[in-house]
């Protein structure tokens, strides 16, 4: 598992995780917006708007607030424009950090992400500032069940895909894909069996950092601080975080 993959696993294990961690709500409700933008605003056609309402039952949204997000897709009048955008930067340890986020003012998340990086020591830098340092990938995420590691491993191995990365501190494990193989990879893990609960084109570092010490204490209250940040949807970063240094953390 990455590395902050890892690190939200312990806390929820551990019972450490926020429940009002980032807007929950907030983020989910864009991830329907953005969805049903992209294609149908019917869920049975629209398998990433399917993923996010699923998503969202699954943390308790109500379904009212599904229907309102999804409305805008149907031509309903009065709703604010979301875009998706990308953020790139340093920081702290010179971590490389790439982020998305969806917003209906930029000027506003801006400002509030370069003050987020300013204050911990980081900088938010120019598009391409970081982007060369990542490789672009399609990124899945199953559910494990009662699978050995050997058994997902044999289920996912299929045409498309470049990594497994079985969760033993989590029940759900990451499949990792050619950006151009993701929905079909997608639908060969189905026909195996396997149940697909997120799927997004995103990047993986080509070399990985490992801070250590206080360093490792900075980089993952900076992570923490992008994830909650209500705009914010996704973070990547090139931090490889050990294990043991992070139980000994949560």
């Amino acid at each position: 598992m990455s590395g902050h993959s890892k690190w939200h696993n312990i806390k929820l294990r551990k019972g450490k995780a926020d429940a009002q961690r980032g807007a929950l709500f907030t983020k989910l409700s864009k991830e329907i917006i953005l969805a049903a933008k992209s294609g149908s605003p019917d869920p049975e056609a629209n398998y990433r708007l399917k993923m996010a309402v699923d998503k969202a039952r699954e943390n308790n949204v109500p379904q009212d607030n599904i229907k309102r997000a999804i409305a805008p897709a149907t031509g309903a009048d009065g709703a604010k424009e979301i875009e998706e955008l990308r953020y790139e930067g340093y920081g702290p340890a010179g971590v490389a950090i790439i982020l998305e986020a969806a917003t209906d003012n930029r000027n506003r998340t801006a400002s509030e992400l370069r003050f987020l990086f300013s204050r911990h020591g980081g900088s938010l830098g120019e598009t391409g500032s970081v982007a060369w340092m990542f490789d672009a990938r399609g990124l899945l995420e199953v559910e494990q069940g009662r699978l050995s590691e050997d058994q997902l491993t044999e289920a996912a191995l299929v045409d498309g895909v470049i990594d497994v990365r079985y969760a033993t501190d989590g029940d759900r494990s990451e499949i990792i894909t050619e950006p151009a193989e993701l929905a079909a990879v997608r639908d060969r893990l189905a026909a195996n069996g396997l149940r697909v609960t997120s799927m997004v084109l995103g990047v993986e570092p080509k070399q990985t950092v490992a801070p250590s010490g206080n360093d490792l204490r900075e980089v993952i209250t900076f992570l923490d601080a992008l994830e909650e940040h209500e705009d914010v949807q996704r973070v990547f970063s090139n931090a490889e975080l050990d294990e043991e240094q992070l139980e000994a953390l949560a």
